[in-house]
């Protein structure tokens, strides 16, 4: 099966690309098993390089830390979607003196690294009288920046709905702030949830960037036990288990994601005919316009 602007390979194409596919595959497995005979060789797997895991007070430490990562990321992610939900209507608003402002918000904080955010907020606040604890400066930093990529997603979602959407909701009577809060945006959001939820995931990884401002999250205290000399430096050793735990946490946001989609999928839509609200004397009548509801809304 072919289209314009791409052609299905053929048996020779498909046999190269399959025998492409195990060379890749096959230096892959080299790099890695490469990586780690230097390891072993650098005696990182050493018994006395993972004792310190063994200890409770590490082991109570380690979930203190992954405790200050989820609190940070879950403010910072509902920050985030708060953030974007306001910035992205904000952009489509008519009135240009709060779409400007919107659009110069989000164009400023999506161009500045979410580490220099950071950096500002609790290194830079402090020369002009404002101190920040390193919690609310790794939040703070993480909301400007996927605060304003969300607001994208948004616009860009309720961009994308046919406009018959719009213009059956305003046939029916309803003002723009209504159609935007009540039918565009929650189908933008079902459209757009696999963005948004990928999103999320990048907004738990950054918080691993909080240990620039001193913030005690999972990183911090691995770049703490790696450089401790009493338990023998195991920097390679803290870096694998932390980086497991980022792996977990993601893999549980992921599947909470799926979870969600499923069940936004299972729910279904339910279609509100406008006609049948609509003066059928008037210019047009009987058109069959019809406005997609979510389920959980109720036809007006």
């Amino acid at each position: 099966m072919s289209s314009v602007l791409y052609d299905a390979p053929g048996p020779r194409a498909r046999a190269r690309n399959r025998v492409l596919g195990i060379i890749t595959v096959l230096v892959v497995i080299a790099i890695i098993g490469g990586i780690l005979y230097k390891f072993w060789e650098a005696n990182q797997f050493a018994p006395s390089k993972w004792r310190v895991f063994t200890f409770p007070l590490v082991q109570r430490t380690i979930l203190e830390a992954a405790g200050a990562t989820l609190s940070a990321f879950a403010v910072a992610a509902v920050g985030s979607l708060v953030v974007g939900v306001l910035l992205g209507l904000g952009r489509l608003s008519q009135h240009a003196w709060l779409r400007l402002p919107c659009l110069v918000i989000v164009e400023v904080f999506r161009a500045i690294p979410v580490l220099i955010l950071m950096m500002i907020m609790y290194y830079g606040l402090p020369t002009i009288g404002i101190k920040m604890e390193p919690f609310f400066a790794v939040v703070i930093g993480l909301v400007l920046y996927n605060g304003s990529v969300l607001a994208e997603v948004f616009r860009a979602g309720v961009q994308s709905l046919p406009k018959g959407q719009n213009e059956a909701a305003q046939a029916l009577g309803l003002r723009r702030t209504q159609v935007l809060w009540i039918i565009l945006l929650p189908q933008a959001t079902r459209a757009m949830l696999p963005v948004i939820l990928s999103q999320l995931v990048v907004v738990l990884k950054d918080t691993a960037l909080g240990f620039i401002v001193t913030f005690h999250e999972l990183l911090y205290y691995a770049k703490f036990l790696g450089s401790s000399f009493t338990y023998g430096s195991p920097i390679i050793p803290a870096t694998i288990v932390m980086g497991s735990i980022y792996i977990v946490l993601c893999l549980a946001l992921s599947g909470v994601a799926k979870l969600v989609e499923l069940r936004l999928k299972r729910g279904g839509r339910r279609v509100v005919p406008a006609a049948s609200n609509v003066d059928a004397g008037g210019p047009g009548g009987g058109g069959g316009a019809a406005i997609v509801l979510p389920s959980t809304q109720k036809g007006g």
